[in-house]
């Protein structure tokens, strides 16, 4: 949307008139929700929209669809459109006026507008309703130009839930095949193999394969500072944290991280009951810090292999015999000696 035309870069054609700007309370204004009693959360029709989504059903209803819901304190930005009748809860706000407006367009239009920006409060956020009606906002006057922007935009909606389906269906099988292609804790072979393997897999020690990585940033030269999430793996400090936790001053004493070498972070959590170990897979040198464990393969031993392997729980069960959680719950404890004892099973290279 430019400022001098009011109209947006890509329109559809036949539309050439300037879109109107308004305050947002002159457009689709948001009200409050309503307290639900305890009784009338029952198994029924009418859906009780939270801040957070759905959070029960109930036979009666306080506003008739179609609506949009935001979360009002606690979720915040957490948009929905809602085409049936619904009840509205205190902990969000809702849109149900439209003033001749498509529905679904002001649905898009909230969205846009980034509500999270207006939070406020220091403990638990509430949106300040007053800042968001006062936002102006572009708008076409044109009923039918709304009606085809919604159009799209919901096609691309339902086009993303349909991958996003198929992709949540893709991890539950990946993480199925990650527990099936290698040997259980005990077991020589794995469940599922390709045809033409027979032999049993060889048990190597992580110390035979790999060696710790010492060297350290003592000239300053790198300054990339990465650190190793479960979820994410190895990523730069700044894109996970939204800031830099190490200083300038204090990255002497971190260890050099070359592309393809290991990083063990003790930090445990309910994905990583061990915590997790990952492989850079950046195509960078960075820096890490000293409580992580980085290590170097220098055997033959295939790296995606491994990295695959360290996504399975089959080392779990080493790391919890040998180990501990330590002095704080929320750290992996375990010695540079025993960590390197652990059993790796490692099949032919074309198997790997």
């Amino acid at each position: 949307m430019t400022e001098q035309a009011k109209v947006p870069a890509i329109r559809f054609a036949g539309f050439t008139d300037p879109w109107e700007q308004r305050k947002l309370i002159m457009v689709a204004p948001l009200q409050r929700g309503f307290d639900l009693p305890a009784e009338k959360i029952i198994p029924g029709v009418y859906p009780v929209m939270m801040s957070n989504g759905i959070g029960a059903y109930h036979n009666e209803y306080k506003v008739k669809g179609p609506g949009v819901v935001t979360g009002r304190s606690g979720t915040i930005g957490n948009l929905q459109y809602v085409e049936s009748a619904f009840w509205p809860h205190n902990t969000t706000l809702w849109v149900t006026k439209f003033y001749g407006n498509h529905p679904k367009f002001i649905y898009y239009l909230y969205e846009k507008i980034d509500l999270k920006r207006y939070k406020a409060g220091s403990g638990v956020p509430t949106l300040n309703r007053n800042d968001v009606h006062d936002t102006m906002v572009f708008f076409p006057a044109s009923r039918k130009e709304q009606e085809l922007i919604s159009a799209v935009l919901t096609y691309l909606d339902d086009l993303i839930t349909l991958h996003q389906r198929k992709y949540d269906k893709l991890v539950i099988f990946k993480k199925s095949m990650l527990e099936k292609m290698f040997p259980k804790d005990g077991e020589s072979v794995p469940e599922i193999r390709f045809a033409g393997f027979t032999d049993p897999w060889e048990q190597r020690k992580l110390g035979e394969i790999a060696d710790k990585v010492t060297e350290k940033n003592l000239d300053g030269n790198i300054t990339e500072v990465l650190t190793n999430s479960a979820e994410y793996g190895v990523i730069n400090q700044t894109e996970f944290f939204d800031h830099a936790v190490a200083k300038e001053s204090n990255i002497a004493g971190y260890y050099v991280i070359a592309p393809g070498d290991f990083v063990y972070n003790p930090r445990i959590s309910a994905t990583a009951p061990v915590g997790p170990i990952r492989r850079n897979t950046l195509g960078i040198h960075g820096v890490m810090s000293p409580l992580y464990t980085v290590f170097r393969l220098t055997d033959a031993v295939d790296g995606t292999y491994l990295s695959h392997f360290f996504k399975t729980n089959g080392w779990h069960g080493f790391m919890k015999l040998e180990g501990n959680s330590g002095a704080r719950s929320d750290r992996f404890s375990i010695g540079d000696a025993t960590f390197f004892e652990m059993p790796i099973p490692v099949p032919s290279s074309s198997e790997q």
